[in-house]
């Protein structure tokens, strides 16, 4: 049987009678079993946590449900940036191996040591949702990236909180610290990551670096060699290169050619103009390939519409059941003059429900590796056959 899921939206100040009215919408849009149930709840409602997992799974009977705290929520087309925001996804996913997780990261003497993970841990994609502030994600994303190389995770970090209560929610439990996850098998999932930028100038390759500063471009020192590819730039592109320039790093490098999506972007952080050097905010190494990259709301239009339509064409013979979005707090009306843009988007494409939040850090892979990024849109996509 395929793959079937339906989002409940309500702005009810209430919080049982706001998770009741969009439970009983996705029970409704589903008409089946639900096998994984994801909730976001904006911070009006985390007083009442526990509450509202209840009310989920009076109306839904969910097998598995993670979920967490968001500073605004997405659902059917719309985006509730803030006020009381609540959002259930449910889906039926027949034959599906599913597993929720609860990690949490200790102190260790070279960093953190996760707890929590599996000795085997299964599954062809992990939904991630992370509390900001006890949980060291990229601790994680590290390890899975050895562990699992190409093991695709998605989702975001918290956004919301409230005194004394919990911001992650893992099947009956209101949990208070670490992150939360589900791993999937046998379900087609399909990563889709924006980064929200536009790559300018020419590429040029790291020739000496250490950690996260790159030393020299081509040979030259670093600033020289960005200075110059600047200042050949069209007047627009200069334009948008003065209000802040980013570093677009190659990833994968087993390919003829990189265009857009190939570069995992990152800003720099620093400049040191009499030796040369620039620190951008990943660990680079010499040989790899960097080009330029600006970010305004037109790029990061674009560069979401492109990835979609990469998704949209994959899925041209079955459809989409429907898509997860976490979409960076950055974005919404801070970035863009029209309401409701990146779940619109994602809706034109795909014309298929979808839900999720507005993160304080996003999760998605890049050139087969996962990262944390910031203004980025990442998107789990799940055909319909």
């Amino acid at each position: 049987m395929a793959v079937k899921i339906a989002v409940g939206v309500s702005e009810s100040y209430d919080p049982v009678e706001a998770f009741s009215d969009a439970a009983a919408e996705a029970a409704g849009g589903l008409d089946a079993p639900c096998d994984l149930c994801i909730v976001f709840a904006a911070a009006p409602h985390l007083g009442r946590s526990k509450w509202v997992l209840s009310t989920v799974h009076d109306r839904l009977d969910p097998r598995h449900l993670i979920g967490c705290g968001a500073g605004g929520v997405v659902g059917a087309g719309r985006e509730i940036e803030e006020g009381a925001g609540a959002v259930v996804w449910a889906a039926s996913m027949p034959g599906a191996e599913i597993s929720t997780h609860h990690f949490r990261v200790e102190q260790a003497a070279d960093g953190f040591e996760v707890l929590g993970i599996p000795d085997e841990l299964s599954g062809d994609c992990l939904i991630l949702l992370a509390d900001p502030y006890t949980f060291a994600t990229e601790a994680l994303l590290a390890k899975l990236n050895e562990a699992r190389p190409g093991l695709p995770v998605l989702g975001g970090l918290a956004s919301a909180a409230v005194a004394g209560g919990g911001t992650l929610f893992r099947d009956g439990d209101v949990l208070g610290e670490g992150a939360v996850a589900c791993s999937l098998s046998g379900v087609p999932v399909l990563p889709c990551v924006s980064q929200g930028a536009a790559p300018v100038g020419p590429e040029m390759t790291i020739t000496a670096a250490s950690g996260n500063v790159v030393e020299e471009l081509a040979s030259r020192p670093a600033i020289e060699r960005l200075s110059e590819a600047i200042g050949s730039l069209p007047e627009r592109e200069q334009e948008l290169a003065r209000s802040g320039v980013m570093l677009g790093i190659v990833i994968d490098e087993n390919q003829p050619e990189y265009g857009r999506g190939d570069f995992l972007v990152r800003p720099i952080i620093g400049a040191n103009r009499e030796a040369g050097k620039i620190a951008v905010g990943e660990r680079v190494r010499v040989g790899q390939t960097v080009r330029l990259h600006v970010r305004d709301a037109g790029s990061a239009d674009e560069d979401l519409r492109d990835a979609l339509a990469t998704q949209a064409q994959a899925l041209a013979s079955s459809g989409a059941a429907g898509a997860l979005l976490f979409t960076c707090n950055g974005r919404g009306s801070h970035m863009f003059t029209l309401p409701d843009h990146d779940a619109t988007a994602l809706d034109d494409a795909l014309g298929a429900p979808a839900g999720g939040f507005f993160c304080a850090g996003e999760i998605g892979p890049v050139g087969g590796r996962n990262f944390l990024h910031g203004f980025t849109a990442t998107m789990a996509v799940f055909p319909a056959g």
